[in-house]
């Protein structure tokens, strides 16, 4: 079934907060084969609570995970993460366009630290493949 246009503009709320730990950052460094020797987050690491978002908003609208090619990841930062920070998401829907039987979604996931102040921003491009 294809991802009802009027989706788009909308935002979902926030993913529970989400405490970033030293444990945290070496266990994402050892998974994504990335130096971490303290300091900031890797550049990658918003996706971990990013993804969370982009889940809770797939579930909402009853898309189906296995449904999803990921297209292409962005991040604009406004400053690093550091261990301490206790971070939230909130995913909009700011595109969607139909090719193919296919639709082209474009999100965007605002991380907001515990104050409410913005830390970094992601975009995704999904891809929803239509029924076989």
């Amino acid at each position: 079934m294809p991802i009802d246009p009027s989706l788009v503009g909308r935002s979902f709320p926030p993913t529970r907060p989400y405490t970033v730990t030293e444990e945290r950052l070496r266990e994402f460094a050892a998974a994504t084969g990335t130096a971490y020797d303290g300091g900031p987050a890797p550049a990658t690491f918003p996706i971990v609570v990013a993804f969370e978002a982009m889940n809770a908003f797939l579930e909402a609208e009853q898309v189906e995970l296995s449904r999803i090619v990921h297209g292409e990841q962005r991040f604009r930062y406004q400053r690093p993460i550091e261990a301490g920070d206790v971070l939230t998401a909130t995913l909009t829907v700011s595109s969607l366009r139909q090719i193919g039987g296919n639709d082209i979604l474009g999100t965007t996931s605002e991380l907001r630290d515990a104050g409410g102040v913005l830390v970094c921003e992601t975009s995704a491009t999904l891809v929803h493949r239509g029924a076989a």
